[in-house]
């Protein structure tokens, strides 16, 4: 079985050469997604909740395009431009994954992060045949 990139005009469009997600089997591994405007290929310059929305929302099209869900997300990596944000981001993150099981995480502050956002997530999840 072969790799399928996934790439939607309802997510951002990547900044870089890569994938916005990957489908192989039935694992899904979406990029690091910030918070950007899909419409404009910006990225919100909110606070660390309206930044976090944006990023969760752009992890949901993503992972509707695969075929998977947020219940079906297994790993997910958080990276803040400041440690302080955690609390706001982790109440976003809570509010999303509300009512599935809580993927696995590790959230750390990353020295920078692209674009000077505040707030950028990755997640692995599985999808059904």
């Amino acid at each position: 079985m072969t790799q399928i990139s996934v790439k939607v005009d309802e997510a951002p469009a990547p900044v870089g050469p890569y994938s916005p997600a990957i489908v192989w089997q039935n694992l899904v591994f979406i990029s690091g997604q910030g918070p950007l405007n899909p419409e404009t290929g910006q990225p919100s310059r909110g606070d660390i909740t309206e930044q976090t929305n944006q990023v969760l929302k752009n992890i949901d099209t993503l992972l509707k395009a695969t075929g998977s869900s947020r219940s079906q997300v297994l790993k997910a990596t958080v990276y803040l431009a400041d440690i302080a944000d955690f609390p706001k981001m982790n109440a976003m993150y809570a509010e999303f994954f509300q009512g599935t099981t809580y993927p696995a995480r590790t959230t750390i502050q990353a020295a920078a992060l692209p674009l000077n956002i505040g707030v950028e997530i990755d997640v692995i999840a599985y999808r059904l045949d």
